[in-house]
């Protein structure tokens, strides 16, 4: 939020200074709690133990005792335990029947008045309409998603409207490396296909 709203002070025509009570929060020592840890979130836990982050997680299965020790990571068997311990939480889980709505109006509830939600998996797992409320109302700081549902939100969407929360257009696979790597991946299951080989990244259905 202040990275945005700091960018837009330092470019306005109306700024003559910069405010020296304009303050941020630490991540370094603070809680992490990842939803979802599967090979992103897991990615997301590595990352955060370099600030020295204190990491939760909740995840339909546990992972093996080694996986936690490498990245420092706890295991919350309830996600309602998570949800009021951290201080960022961070969502990384498919989009099912069973994460439809996974946050809603009873979870943001139930998270601290001055933490963080971070969505970087699929718009429909939070109720946004319970999330506009809780931003309108102060129930949590802030909110920054990389995915809405709809994409794009209708301009006249009321999440566009506030202050608290930053939305980027599911750009988090959006670089040049990126793309060339799934293009490859992509190319190597067709081939294996038309070869009559196993498919490296084959999909199974539930």
């Amino acid at each position: 939020m202040y990275l945005h709203s700091g960018c837009q002070i330092a470019v306005s025509p109306d700024t003559k200074y910069f405010a020296v009570d304009w303050l941020g929060v630490e991540v370094t020592r603070a809680t992490l709690g990842i939803i979802g840890m599967g090979n992103i979130g897991y990615k997301v836990a590595q990352r955060a133990r370099a600030f020295n982050m204190r990491i939760l997680y909740h995840n339909r299965n546990r992972r093996r005792k080694e996986e936690e020790e490498a990245v420092g990571a706890h295991y919350c068997e309830k996600m309602e335990d998570l949800l009021q311990q951290s201080d960022f939480v961070m969502l990384v889980v498919n989009l099912s029947p069973e994460t439809h709505k996974l946050i809603g109006k009873k979870e943001l509830g139930l998270m601290k008045p001055t933490a963080i939600l971070i969505n970087i998996s699929r718009g429909a797992v939070i109720d946004q309409d319970a999330l506009v409320e809780a931003l309108q109302n102060k129930v949590i700081r802030a909110a920054a998603l990389d995915v809405t549902y709809p994409e794009p939100l209708p301009r006249d969407h009321p999440l566009l409207k506030l202050n608290n929360i930053i939305i980027t257009p599911h750009i988090g696979t959006a670089t040049v490396q990126a793309i060339h790597m799934m293009a490859e991946e992509a190319i190597a299951n067709m081939l294996a296909v038309l070869n009559g080989q196993p498919i490296p990244s084959e999909v199974f259905p539930k």
